[in-house]
């Protein structure tokens, strides 16, 4: 059975402008238990911020983060998005050639709606009943 990333994403998405600071954003993943936060400007994806950009882009740096903007930090664009529709298997196929554990998902008019991630869909893969073999 084929699935859709709109069965599987999470729509409790956090999303910052590129000119927060980096405190900030690492306040809003923690208020909400999240592992990374979109960066847009209006309704426009500019990129992704991880828990590991932080540390990597900011901290091992030596950045100040109550000074550093996320958009100087977050994976720059172009952003790899899925749309609601979009199956998982597609979902799974740009995760493992992008090497990223989770993906933003947008709707038509390009405003984030959800992230679909990998633990997501290895839940869903889990779940699935074994066809035994012949």
């Amino acid at each position: 059975m084929t699935h859709r990333v709109r069965d599987v994403m999470s729509p409790a998405t956090a999303t910052v402008r590129p000119m927060t600071t980096v405190t900030r954003a690492a306040e809003l993943m923690r208020e909400r238990d999240v592992r990374d936060v979109l960066v847009a400007y209006d309704r426009d994806l500019f990129g992704v911020l991880t828990d590991r950009d932080i540390v990597l882009r900011a901290v091992a740096d030596g950045r100040d983060p109550a000074a550093t903007r996320v958009g100087s930090v977050c994976a720059p664009p172009p952003v790899v998005t899925l749309a609601p529709d979009d199956t998982t298997d597609r979902a799974a196929e740009l995760m493992r050639h992008y090497a990223v554990p989770r993906l933003p998902v947008v709707g038509p008019d390009g405003e984030a709606v959800g992230v679909v991630s990998l633990a997501a869909l290895s839940d869903l893969r889990a779940a699935r009943p074994q066809v035994p073999s012949a």
